[in-house]
Order: structure tokens, then sequence, then C-alpha cells
């Protein structure tokens, strides 16, 4: 039976990567290439199980934002939210959070953003509420507070020029919310998902599956300054026992704003191990082979956690099945 069981587990997580490389969405990756660098191919399976769980209104790339019943309280207030995100913009603080000798910038969920110009300011994450926010943007914090399907929030900013090149996020217990704040109101301003473009207007929302394939472009003469939101995905019962276990972990991936803030254990990791993946890039450079050893090493060893993690999560839909 376990031998079974196994099988099944190796099979579901084959037929997972290729569904979501070739066959899920409108928007194709360019090759496999592409895929294994930008789809998170070790989450595939267990993505594929939550896409599974998702009532099929919601299991679109754009969803109406009117499924979601409580976000309706963030856009109606969006002016107040609006005025309390203009001041950081204008106190630099948005500058602080990607300084590379604060705290702030080693944010392992959104590290590669940096680099195209994006910055951000969290108000919220996964349970816990920054106290930067609190202090300076209060209104915002009590508007959030009332919105129960939020786990976490943050304000986003593009600058001109800036883009985010083409990805999908990893793991598929969310939905990403974005209403404009402070916008160019231009088609030139930007976001596409699987294919479908949608520019971002002052008042304005947009609610997506940040797992299909998407980017984003700021080729507009001003800047693009939005809140952006995970909001918990709707899931049947099991689906939701997952996501409980999912926001736990996500505890762990708090990123300060200003001192004073906490920090979660992955920032930390983060920031220690930072050097060493710089020093690892530096390999790849130097000696292509023991860095590809090494990269393909730690590949493998995700590959199994991730197969043991799948395993155990097929377990628990059997035990509630049965």
């Amino acid at each position: 039976m376990p031998m079974i069981a196994m099988s099944l587990v190796i099979v579901f997580i084959i037929c997972s990567m290729l569904y979501v490389c070739y066959f899920r969405g409108a928007a194709r990756f360019e090759n496999t290439s592409e895929y294994l660098r930008k789809g998170w191919p070790i989450f595939a399976p267990f993505n594929c199980l939550l896409y599974i769980l998702t009532p099929s209104r919601i299991a679109k790339p754009i969803i109406p934002a009117e499924e979601i019943k409580d976000l309706s309280e963030i856009k109606k207030n969006w002016q107040t939210i609006r005025d309390e995100a203009m001041e950081l913009y204008k106190k630099g603080y948005f500058d602080q959070t990607t300084d590379p000798k604060k705290a702030a910038f080693y944010d392992i969920g959104f590290r590669t953003f940096y680099k195209y110009g994006w910055s951000k300011f969290y108000l919220k994450w996964y349970g816990y509420t920054h106290q930067s926010a609190l202090e300076h943007c209060p209104k915002t914090v009590e508007i959030l507070s009332k919105v129960r399907s939020v786990n976490g929030a943050m304000f986003s900013l593009l600058p001109v020029g800036s883009q985010l090149t083409r990805h999908l996020d990893p793991v598929a217990c969310s939905l990403r919310y974005h209403l404009g704040l402070r916008t160019p109101n231009s088609d030139q301003c930007y976001i596409n998902v699987d294919g479908q473009v949608h520019s971002w207007r002052d008042g304005q929302d947009l609610l997506f599956d940040e797992t299909f394939l998407h980017f984003a472009k700021n080729d507009s003469q001003e800047y693009r300054l939005i809140l952006m939101c995970d909001v918990e995905r709707p899931m049947f019962i099991v689906g939701r026992v997952i996501n409980f276990f999912y926001k736990g972990l996500m505890r762990m991936t708090v990123v300060p704003n200003l001192p004073g803030d906490r920090r979660g254990l992955a920032n930390q990791v983060f920031s220690f191990l930072s050097p060493l993946l710089k020093q690892s890039k530096e390999l790849k450079q130097t000696n292509r082979t023991a860095y590809l050893i090494l990269k393909y090493s730690v590949n493998t060893l995700l590959l199994v956690v991730a197969a043991s993690l799948l395993f155990g999560l097929l377990s628990l839909v059997q035990y509630f099945i049965s």
C-alpha cells in the first residue's frame, strides 16, 4: 500500500509540472528553461491540489473583486488610504525599504523586484501589524482591520520607467488585490495577467490569481502608487485546513519597514545568507561546474522536501474524505 501511494504521488508530481508548464492559462512559458527559472516547478503539485480545491467562480486569471465581499470596504475608503500613502512617499520611506544597509531590504518574497525600481511599505503581514504602519498610517490600518479576507497588505511603488518582468508567484494559497491610489491613469502604465492587460486608475481595483504568468510596466511619465493585498483564496474545507498551516509559515516571513518593526525568522536568515548568495553568483562566473553542482543539489533537496510535504497533504485529504 505505501508503494502504491508513493507511486501515485510521483505521478501527480509529474502531471502537475507538465500541466502548469504546457497547459495552464493562455500565456505560455517560452521554453522549458524559462519554466525552470521562473515557474517554481517544485510547488506545482502543491498548487494543483489547491486549484482542485478552489470553486470554479474563482478559478480564473482575473476575478471580479465583488466575489470577495469585504473588499468593498477598502475601495470605498481609497482616498483616505491614498492620503496616508502619499505622506509616506513624500517623506522618503519607500527609499528606506530598498537600502541594503537596512533590515527592510532582506525580503525573501520580493527580493528580485528591487533591481527593476520597485519598492514597498508593509502595513500588515499574516497576523502581524507593523508598528511603523500604526504610527504613520493609522487610518489605513483601521480600515484593513475590518477586512477579514486580507492576510497581508502593503503600499507598492512603481517609478517612471520601471517594470516587473514576467513571473508568477510560487504558492496558490492567496489571490492578489490591487487598488489604484496615485496612478498615471494611463494605458502606458499597466499589468498583464495571463495575456489580459489592466491599466491602473485612481480608485479602481483589480483582483487576480498571481500564480498565472504576469508582468508590469510603467512607460508613463508619472509614478504608480497602489495598495497591494494578499487575499485569502476561497477554497473548500480541505483547502482551508492547508491554508491554516500556510499562514503559520508566512508569519515567519515578516519584513520590517523601520526600526521597531518585528523581524521574521526568514528575514533574519536571508540577511545572513545574502552574502553567501552573492558569492554563489560569483562562483557562476569563475567555476560554472561547481556552481551547477551546488545549484542542482539544493534544488534536488527542495524537491524531496516538497514531495514529502505533498505526500503528507494527500494523506490529510484522504483522511478527510474517509
